[in-house]
């Protein structure tokens, strides 16, 4: 299926591992340019050397100007911008009572206020040239609180509420907005060492595996989701097939969150 994202340009956030590295493949794969954001300069290099047409710049994304200096980076280097896509994020295993308020704002700078200025810089620019997509990375935490950190749950909650205020504002200009929840993926979050798997097996007082069998038990597809299979689904609402999809929050979690919203 052609998907119409050919001379496209679009930001990709946590474009240096993961999800966010997946997502650029994928759109590089249907033609379009794509800017990597990320801390890591180097991981990003890395990332853009799998991509047709990529450039890099390494920014935190809770840096208050960090959404006009992406903006600036992609405009100079591709023309424009078209497309984008809000993926960073991190979390830890942390019960309720041990969150400080240091992980609270933490969590809220990450997954709201970053996705804000991205946001609030993007959009006026798409709306003027009458086409954009953007693209936000919540979580399933976000619909269904999850326990292992509720301070990343609230915070994906919300996310998803900006992200339907700004489909609500900018749909009549040609700009869609749209979310994706995400379930457990085979991805370093989860993976890595010292990643979710381990935290939860630390916690619980069990192996690696053992944690990792029981949160899959949980999903009624019985295994992780993948990188690539979320992408895909990134990928087609950055497109012309998704024109008339809008302040969506599209599930891609094997079915673990039990509501048809």
């Amino acid at each position: 299926m052609e998907l119409g994202l050919r001379g496209r340009a679009c930001i990709v956030t946590g474009a240096s591992r993961g999800i966010g590295a997946a997502a650029a493949r994928a759109l590089s794969a249907e033609g379009a340019s794509v800017l990597l954001v990320a801390r890591d300069a180097s991981r990003l290099e890395a990332v853009a050397g799998e991509c047709e047409r990529a450039a890099t710049i390494a920014l935190d994304v809770t840096r208050a100007d960090s959404g006009e200096r992406a903006m600036a980076a992609c405009r100079e280097r591709f023309g424009s911008v078209d497309v984008l896509v809000n993926n960073a994020g991190a979390m830890r295993v942390r019960p309720l009572q041990e969150l400080t308020d240091a992980d609270w704002r933490e969590q809220w700078e990450l997954n709201v206020m970053a996705s804000l200025r991205f946001m609030r810089a993007a959009a006026p620019l798409m709306a003027e040239q009458g086409w954009g997509r953007i693209v936000n990375v919540s979580s399933s935490s976000g619909k269904r609180p999850s326990t292992s950190n509720v301070a990343y749950a609230v915070a994906k909650s919300a996310q998803l509420a900006l992200s339907r205020a700004y489909a609500d504002a900018y749909a009549a200009s040609g700009v869609l907005v749209n979310a994706i929840a995400p379930g457990p993926i085979e991805s370093p979050l989860w993976t890595s060492a010292g990643g979710l798997a381990d935290q939860s097996a630390a916690r619980k007082g069990v192996d690696r595996e053992r944690a990792l069998e029981e949160a899959r038990s949980k999903i009624p597809l019985g295994r992780f989701g993948t990188e690539d299979e979320v992408a895909a689904v990134i990928a087609f609402l950055c497109s012309e097939r998704a024109s008339d999809v809008a302040g969506a929050a599209w599930s891609v979690d094997g079915g673990s969150v039990p509501s048809i919203v």
